[in-house]
């Protein structure tokens, strides 16, 4: 079977490569092609684009790009009907994908999407769209069954494919990896200030006021693999900082703490038991925007699952210095560091268990051959 699979970002690229594996040992002649990353290409086939190429944050930084983006679909599009596919598989991404997903209808093809959009967040009316023109839909969070469900829509949970990334890693020796990367022997706080470099921007230089504030901690930043170190080497001044490049998960098994903007990051650290504080800052313009439309009580995924405050959020104006150093000192507490545990081991266990990944594979596969 050949399967065109759309991801435009880093988690996305991580997912897709996880259902690219198990595709193949539900299909050992599947074909692939595919916009994604290098997690994707590792596996096998043809990458069209890289989401490095495509990633913007905002709005304002999205209608800067349009001219861009509607050359890309166009791409897509042309290259989608050379190649043919037998299924259409949309991770996310809900921007470009939806687009592709009404046009790819028309031209019948199979459309499959993985990781639904954030409607649940805002503009609930897209449903519309996505009960029209998606064929299948496999949700990996337990909420938005539910909110699918409100609007007569049969979604599929499939569980959480981080649960599966992160149980098959390697584990890491604590002693080896402080020794690769020059790391002291005092407990670390990790920092991830996002993927892309509007966010790095406006996160980093932020979260590092706080180092010389904590002299008996090692801050180690997280290195995304979209980015290269030459970026965030402007942001850092003091001595007792680190950078480390694509070992985010290594880092977070040996970290005390972790200081995350607001992404699948947050969930990522509630899987390793770290505690957090989890922040965002966008431009203003976007920020307002965003507000406006997005009816949510909370922004991290940790949050919205267990529908209460587990982990502290400091959004737009509160992610100060001043705020993130209070809620650094709670989350360092030992007391209050328990409440984190106990409600991370809740979380895991709502979120299914292990296999997303190959359920999800399976369920496409059987599909098509249906």
């Amino acid at each position: 079977m050949k399967y065109y699979i759309i991801a435009g970002e880093a988690s996305g690229d991580l997912h897709g490569s996880n259902l690219m594996k198990a595709l193949l040992k539900e299909d050992v002649n599947a074909d692939f092609r595919f916009w994604g990353g290098d997690l994707m290409q590792q596996v096998g086939g043809t990458l069209v684009k890289h989401y490095k190429e495509r990633a913007f944050m905002g709005f304002v930084e999205v209608i800067k790009n349009l001219p861009k983006i509607y050359k890309d679909i166009s791409l897509c599009k042309t290259d989608i009907r050379s190649y043919k596919p037998d299924v259409i598989i949309f991770i996310d991404n809900s921007g470009f994908n939806l687009r592709i997903a009404k046009w790819a209808k028309q031209q019948n093809y199979i459309t499959n999407y993985y990781i639904s959009p954030q409607v649940w967040a805002s503009r609930a009316s897209r449903v519309k769209a996505i009960k029209r023109d998606i064929d299948a839909m496999y949700v990996i969070l337990p909420f938005v069954e539910a909110f699918y469900k409100k609007h007569n829509y049969k979604v599929t949970f499939v569980g959480h494919p981080l649960i599966d990334a992160i149980a098959d890693r390697t584990q890491v020796d604590e002693y080896e990896f402080r020794a690769t990367h020059e790391l002291s022997e005092k407990p670390i706080i990790a920092l991830l200030p996002g993927s892309r470099k509007q966010e790095i921007k406006n996160m980093l230089s932020v979260m590092l006021t706080l180092v010389n504030m904590y002299p008996n901690y090692q801050f180690v930043i997280a290195g995304a693999p979209s980015q290269d170190f030459d970026f965030y080497s402007a942001f850092i001044k003091a001595s007792n900082v680190k950078f480390i490049a694509n070992k985010t998960y290594d880092l977070l098994s040996v970290s005390t703490a972790a200081l995350v903007t607001s992404g699948t990051a947050t969930l990522e650290t509630a899987l390793f038991k770290v505690p957090q504080v989890v922040c965002y800052k966008g431009s203003n313009i976007s920020y307002q925007i965003a507000k406006r439309i997005i009816t949510l009580k909370f922004i991290s995924l940790v949050n919205l699952i267990m529908d209460k405050e587990v982990v502290k959020e400091l959004i737009q104006d509160e992610f100060n210095s001043e705020n993130l150093k209070k809620e650094l000192d709670i989350i360092l507490d030992p007391y209050e560091r328990t409440k984190f545990f106990i409600n991370y081991y809740d979380l895991e266990k709502k979120l299914g268990g292990k296999g997303a990944s190959a359920k999800t594979a399976h369920l496409i596969f059987k599909s098509i051959k249906a």
